[in-house]
């Protein structure tokens, strides 16, 4: 009898040991890394009835883990707690999720490029380097340096007028659009949009200006940037971005990238499957900085 009552008390204890621990698939962007905390702030997507979205310290107990990531970089992880401490287990960086099949070819490409041409591929700017500076002129015909937004944060992304796509260049307009409206405080004074068109035998003049309009009416925070086509590509490669044309428009690779203050990247989101909500959570947080 004794036997049987310890037996049935080890079942019940195991049964709400293991009944007490919660696990959560979650994705989201990663917005900073405190390696010797053990933790990373992420902007994270929704879990339907568990948590809206959010930024959000996490805990990762797997040092390896943490210095496989770098800000901007989209994550799935395993969200594991027993409702008082909480931590992330199984933290890996999601690949680019081609939209169709032309992204998927330009990805296959890029990697070809780099294998045939390494120089060309060493052009891209690291996380935390200073990112060269260039020149390039504006919707209003201004001449807009780099170096002359030091002080600011810049979101920069790029894109041409006739894109037909409103996956691509559209979406990604759209995310700086919305951050011009949730930060319409700061941008202009502390942070600076800039997009830049791929297309710039057909994006000048008054083409580019009237794109420009439906986006914005402060052209001094939001400067859409074209100039000569080896300049625009070089520039263009900075960020990892290539292009070519296809069927009279352009294929370009999707990137958004954050610049802080120093004129350093600070991220390089590829893809268009973040949200503006994470775009600007990332963008604050550069902003935070000292």
């Amino acid at each position: 009898m004794r036997f049987r009552l310890v037996c049935l008390i080890a079942i019940v204890v195991s049964g709400v040991a293991g009944a007490a621990d919660e696990r959560h698939a979650m994705t989201g962007v990663v917005l900073s890394i405190d390696r010797p905390a053990r933790s990373m702030v992420v902007s994270t997507d929704a879990v339907p009835g568990f948590m809206a979205a959010m930024a959000m310290a996490v805990d990762v107990r797997d040092l390896a883990a943490l210095d496989a990531l770098q800000p901007g970089n989209r994550i799935a992880f395993v969200y594991v707690g027993d409702g008082k401490a909480w931590h992330a287990e199984n933290v890996r960086v999601r690949g680019f999720e081609p939209l169709d099949r032309k992204q998927l070819e330009l990805q296959r490409l890029k990697v070809l490029s780099g294998i045939a041409n390494p120089a060309a591929a060493g052009q891209a700017v690291a996380i935390g380097q200073r990112v060269p500076d260039f020149t390039l002129t504006d919707q209003v015909g201004q001449r807009v340096m780099l170096s002359g937004l030091s002080g600011k944060v810049v979101a920069l992304t790029f894109g041409y007028v006739r894109c037909p796509n409103p996956a691509y260049c559209f979406r990604l307009a759209s995310n700086l659009g919305q951050l011009q409206k949730q930060l319409k405080d700061r941008v202009g004074r502390d942070v600076v949009l800039l997009t830049i068109v791929l297309d710039p035998e057909h994006d000048q003049r008054q083409a580019l200006l009237d794109y420009a309009r439906v986006w914005t009416t402060e052209p001094q925070a939001w400067h859409f940037l074209t100039g000569p086509a080896p300049e625009v590509k070089r520039v263009a490669g900075y960020f990892g971005v290539e292009s070519w044309k296809d069927e009279g428009g352009i294929v370009h690779s999707l990137n958004t990238a954050v610049i802080d203050r120093q004129g350093r990247l600070a991220a390089n989101l590829e893809g268009s499957v973040f949200t503006a909500d994470q775009l600007k959570d990332l963008v604050q947080t550069v902003l935070k900085r000292p």
